[in-house]
């Protein structure tokens, strides 16, 4: 029995599709008035147009880049096409303040309120629990308005599921996601052994040779010590390896521990590995 030693995970296992947060949550501006100066004509002044919402069902084809970074809507196409992403829930952001005041849809409180709201509820469009998810490559993803439409009026948010297929490439998706999670192509799979030069996360849908097994939670406030991590992990992923094995006394396996980053982020769990 062989175990690869402890490995720290090099790639965030997370997309977040959203608008890019300001760094402070500045208050809309009142509008101020000034005389007309005399002989001139007022000009009046056209809002923006906010746009239609966005409604659950609609497909998209976005690329990665896309996925991560968007500012506004996308527009939808028929999901008979080629899609990367579903949107599974639409709502509506709280952007006023005690103070009175009203947010950015790009503040920091307003993304968090989208992204807070699309990871509590992919479980539920993808029927699995939030446990086995980890072990996939499914992830949501949320758009908020453009700062022009907000001021318009629009103050809605958008929940896409994607895949992540390979580095920077989605998967293309079904017609029809809901219910999808148990699907063996969305597990979370590797083109080699985890912490090598080949290492690179795929669905399992993909070439691979390694397969993330089971998941193993880390208690506490602050990253763990290696050292500790590896210990609390190891019994798990040893049990987890002998399971997929085909002869339980020659077996090998790999754990990782989440980055400092992820653990900031919210992952409080090692991934246990083994040979697909």
């Amino acid at each position: 029995m062989r175990r690869l030693p402890l490995l720290a995970l090099v790639a965030a296992l997370a997309l977040g599709g959203c608008t890019s947060p300001s760094d402070g949550e500045p208050p809309a501006t009142t509008p101020s008035t000034s005389a007309t100066p005399t002989g001139t004509v007022p000009t009046e002044t056209v809002p923006p147009d906010p746009g239609p919402d966005p409604r659950v069902g609609e497909c998209h084809a976005l690329s990665f880049g896309q996925a991560v970074a968007v500012v506004g809507r996308t527009a939808p196409v028929p999901c008979r096409r080629r899609h990367t992403a579903q949107t599974y829930f639409v709502g509506r952001l709280d952007l006023e303040t005690e103070a009175g005041f009203t947010r950015r849809v790009d503040s920091r409180a307003a993304q968090r309120q989208a992204r807070q709201a699309c990871t509590t509820r992919l479980p539920q469009h993808l029927a699995r629990t939030p446990r086995e998810l980890r072990l996939s490559m499914a992830r949501a993803v949320w758009f908020t308005p453009s700062p022009r439409r907000a001021e318009a009026g629009a103050d809605w948010f958008r929940c896409d599921l994607v895949v992540v297929a390979a580095p920077e490439q989605l998967l293309r998706l079904p017609r029809r996601t809901q219910g999808w999670g148990g699907t063996p192509a969305i597990a979370m799979c590797a083109t080699a052994a985890p912490g090598t030069a080949q290492f690179a996360r795929v669905a399992c849908g993909g070439r691979h040779s390694w397969r993330a097994v089971t998941t193993v939670d880390l208690p506490g406030r602050r990253l763990p010590r290696q050292a500790a991590i590896a210990a609390r992990m190891e019994s798990s992923c040893r049990d987890a390896a002998r399971a997929q094995a085909d002869d339980p006394l020659d077996f090998v396996w790999s754990q990782e521990s989440p980055t400092r980053e992820q653990w900031d982020a919210g992952q409080r769990y090692g991934i246990c590995w083994a040979p697909a």
